[in-house]
């Protein structure tokens, strides 16, 4: 029972991917429209095994307190404190939604329910009820899923619940005997509905016990099913669903919608074939289609303004919605000025007007701000340092070459456009292998020291996590990514744990830009994250900070004790951590302070500058990070600081530091 009793372990979060954002879903039961994903990949993690049988369940209902019954069915929020609590309260939820087939009621009351953080045991405790009744509410539990993925079930808390399920398939099979071919159905159907990506399957194998009623599960649903032909359709037939429309067919019956009533301006016939999708979750798709459709056709403007208003009005378009419909069309704002030169203005005034009149939450305009910033520039100078940038990113992914990068950057005089580099560097490396990962956080690292201010860095980020969900439609795995690639700028001291807070106040709560970056914390503040986070894409060697300190500390004692210099080079270089070389500098520095032997310390520092082992950006770090600790490296070396002054005076002679570093006075 430990996943189900206890928050979930950070430390599982590194074996954890995050699928692309987007709303999905099978058949309701009621006869609606569901939308089906297309299948893509997303990996998981594990810990204790656990789950109780249907008996369990009816007597957890049973024990709730009448009066609590009553609350939750007439729509009471209060909220669970504990997942004790909340197990309790989430089963009227699934039992409700298995008499009703009520989607729309069940993501009210789960939402009522709060605790995010345990809704990965709702995932669970849906599939495992389901498991044990028939056809219809296994095909509606897959539908519910497939319905609350994005908007209220995240990718991580998907991904979770399965895990959780594989863990306890030997205590499902007590009371289930078939147990291990449903969940492989269940397994089967979140792949093809792409709630769960493909490469779920070998994440999850890895994890779980050889032996496993798990990896049973795992090899049904990969040989039976997924490796079937025409595996989508037996996926989906299997338990009778409906029919199911792809992302693609939705997004063309809201086009026809709008369509129609631009030409008839009956707002009514639209609320109504709004309605009929049947597909609130995806509501933001609305929002961006019509306002879209508002700047390539001046004249419908009065119209969309109207429908967007009353529909917000009417509660027929929530304010999660609205938001998340102006945010994507934010993001391709730029792209659409190409074709439509009015489409920026017209954007900044309906947000406004928007606003205004209350049918848009205020907070709009304060998430909106970075990526407004880099808009307010001229458009085809922005446009030619997109094009140009990705030219130089893809040059280093090919050559490893950071200064040639460095200098090609600065010759594109664009200062104001770091926040745009840094997302269109980390946008290019998620989108290939773990190499280009890797080269792009060493890259970042240099960059922080010499070109981009901590302001540019975290503005890049915000502008990433603000356009998460709209990235993760074409990138797998794009949100825990991201968590990787901000856990490691903190590691990397590029960003300081207290800038991830600052960053989480300029995104939406609850956003998949938030959930990144609380993903980034607990990345951060698992056991030996130092240590998982250097090596999450192979690069280094994946030592802990402490450890890696400790590595040079020993091998630059025993360069100190005769070692040879080829050899002490040899080792820095075998340390496989260009962006840490600073610490070498300062540990080298301090221990020429102490040693009688400085002048051998000091050839090592000249040796490892003139091969280009230790670049000036790091060794001005290195030199810079001793004269911050002078007055307590005084307390043990009473000439610390003249020592100091003589070493700063021979590095700037020889040209190892920038021409910004100052002498201590």
């Amino acid at each position: 029972m430990a996943a189900e009793e206890g928050a979930m372990s950070p430390t599982r979060m590194l074996a954890e991917g995050h699928l692309r954002v987007a709303t999905g879903g099978g058949a309701p039961a009621d006869g609606g429209i569901a939308v089906r994903h297309l299948p893509h990949h997303h990996p998981v993690k594990k810990e204790g095994a656990g789950g109780k049988t249907e008996q369990d369940n009816l007597e957890d209902a049973d024990s709730l307190p009448s009066q609590e019954l009553s609350k939750l069915v007439n729509g009471n929020s209060k909220v669970p404190g504990t997942l004790d609590s909340y197990k309790k309260l989430v089963v009227p939820v699934v039992e409700e939604y298995f008499s009703t087939g009520d989607v729309e009621l069940a993501a009210s009351e789960l939402r009522g329910l709060g605790s995010d953080q345990f809704q990965h045991y709702f995932v669970k405790k849906l599939i495992s009820m389901a498991m044990d009744r028939h056809d219809k509410e296994k095909e509606m539990a897959s539908v519910l899923l497939s319905s609350l993925y994005a908007d209220l079930l995240s990718s991580y808390m998907m991904t979770e619940g399965f895990m959780m399920l594989l863990e306890s398939t030997e205590d499902l099979t007590v009371d289930i005997p078939d147990a291990v071919d449903i969940l492989a159905v269940f397994v089967a159907r979140a792949v093809v509905d792409e709630i769960l990506p493909p490469v779920f399957l070998t994440r999850a194998r890895a994890l779980l016990p050889e032996s496993s009623k798990g990896i049973e599960v795992l090899q049904v649903a990969d040989k039976s099913y997924l490796s079937a032909p025409h595996h989508a359709e037996l996926v989906e037939r299997k338990w009778g669903g409906s029919t199911h429309f792809t992302v693609e067919e939705v997004k063309k019956r809201i086009q026809d919608i709008l369509r129609e009533y631009i030409e008839s301006g009956d707002i009514d016939e639209a609320f109504r074939c709004i309605r009929e999708l049947s597909l609130p979750f995806f509501h933001h798709e609305v929002v961006k289609r019509a306002l879209t459709f508002g700047m390539e056709n001046m004249s419908a403007q009065p119209l969309i303004l109207k429908l967007l208003k009353e529909a917000t009005a009417g509660c027929l378009i929530s304010s999660n919605q609205m938001s998340k419909g102006f945010s994507r069309l934010a993001e391709s704002v730029d792209d659409l000025s190409l074709d439509i030169p009015s489409a920026k203005t017209f954007f900044d005034k309906l947000v406004s007007t928007a606003i205004s009149e209350g049918w848009l939450d205020a907070s709009f305009s304060k998430t909106a701000a970075p990526e407004e910033e880099m808009r307010n520039a001229s458009g085809e100078k922005m446009k030619r340092f997109k094009e140009e940038s990705g030219h130089i990113i893809q040059e280093y992914f090919l050559s490893d070459d950071i200064p040639e990068l460095i200098r090609s950057l600065e010759e594109l005089s664009a200062p104001e456009y770091n926040p745009i580099f840094l997302k269109k560097l980390i946008t290019l490396a998620m989108d290939k292998k773990n190499r280009e990962k890797e080269m792009a956080s060493v890259l970042l690292s240099s960059l922080s020291l010499e070109l981009f201010s901590t302001d540019d860095i975290m503005k890049g980020f915000i502008m990433l996590l603000q356009s998460a969900e709209d990235t993760a439609l074409d990138i797998v795995d794009a949100c825990s990514e991201l968590a990787l690639f901000l856990a490691r700028a903190v590691i990397d001291e590029v960003l300081i744990a207290l800038n991830l807070d600052e960053i989480s106040h300029k995104l939406r709560p609850n956003s998949s830009g938030s959930q990144t970056v609380q993903m980034a914390r607990a990345l951060l503040s698992a056991r030996h994250s130092g240590e998982r986070i250097l090596r999450c894409w192979g690069g280094g060697t994946g030592w802990a900070v402490e450890d890696a300190k400790d590595k040079i500390s020993k091998l630059l004692e025993e360069y100190n004790t005769g070692g040879d210099l080829g050899e002490a080079c040899h080792c820095i270089r075998d340390l496989g951590m260009p962006f840490f070389n600073h610490e070498v500098v300062k540990k080298a520095l301090v221990m020429a302070m102490e040693k009688q032997n400085d002048a051998s310390i000091l050839a090592l520092l000249q040796e490892c500058f003139g091969e280009g082992l230790i670049t000036i950006n790091q060794m001005t770090k290195g030199f810079a990070r001793v004269k911050e600790g002078l007055d307590d490296l005084i307390l043990d070396i009473p000439n610390a600081q003249e020592k100091f002054v003589a070493y700063v005076e021979l590095a700037t002679g020889r040209g190892w530091l920038l021409p910004t570093f100052a002498s201590v006075p």
